[in-house]
């Protein structure tokens, strides 16, 4: 595993990134009690989605991930009056806490939570979609960008968590079945004549995809 990101670098865009807010802090101090810590956004990443998804002023926005809520809780401060944001969550514990979470935002009207497989829950949501971002099992990451691509609108915007994989990606011969799964949907996004891509070197790598 390679550091990608230097913790003092990371420190100090943070120190200079606007704050999150009260409810956010709440789930970053939650997060470090968590085995799965790494997970969370955390707070410069989450005012990125924050701030692209203010920019975008998506009326509807598809989270495939929830983990504990905090990325839906960034981006659903963008959404349009009447917008809605879908995430979905196979853990039932990631989706009570993030539920708990989201009943304190005052957006919770706006925020839909799905439970269950999400390669079956994406199909059974009638929606054109603004902004969907993919953070779940590396594996399905080329299945649910399939699934999405064909429902996101013209100019719509995909983003990508977890792109550079804890650097495994860069190693000369890949070798974690992880980081070959995400090697292969950076390869078979930057392959598509459908969209246009930057691959950022934020966190753990963030790839912002746009349909034409």
């Amino acid at each position: 595993m390679i550091e990608i990101i230097n913790p003092k670098a990371e420190n100090y865009a943070d120190t200079f990134s606007s704050n999150t807010d009260e409810l956010l802090r709440e789930i970053e101090t939650l997060n470090e009690t968590q085995s799965r810590s790494t997970m969370l956004s955390g707070p410069v990443q989450g005012k990125l989605l924050e701030l692209l998804s203010i920019a975008l002023k998506p009326e509807r926005i598809l989270e495939v991930g929830t983990f504990l809520g905090y990325s839906a809780l960034c981006m659903a401060k963008g959404l349009r009056a009447g917008g809605t944001l879908h995430t979905l969550e196979l853990s039932k514990e990631s989706a009570d806490t993030a539920e708990r979470f989201f009943a304190k935002s005052s957006q919770y009207d706006q925020i839909i939570l799905h439970r269950g497989i999400a390669l079956e829950l994406i199909p059974a949501i009638d929606e054109a979609w603004d902004l969907v971002f993919i953070d779940a099992d590396k594996v399905n990451y080329i299945n649910y960008y399939e699934l999405t691509l064909p429902r996101l609108k013209k100019g719509g915007v995909i983003l990508a968590d977890n792109v550079l994989f804890h650097g495994e990606v860069l190693e000369d011969e890949i070798s974690g079945k992880y980081a070959k799964a995400i090697n292969a949907f950076n390869e078979h996004v930057a392959a598509d004549a459908r969209v246009e891509q930057v691959m950022m070197t934020i966190r753990d790598g963030l790839m912002f995809i746009v349909k034409k």
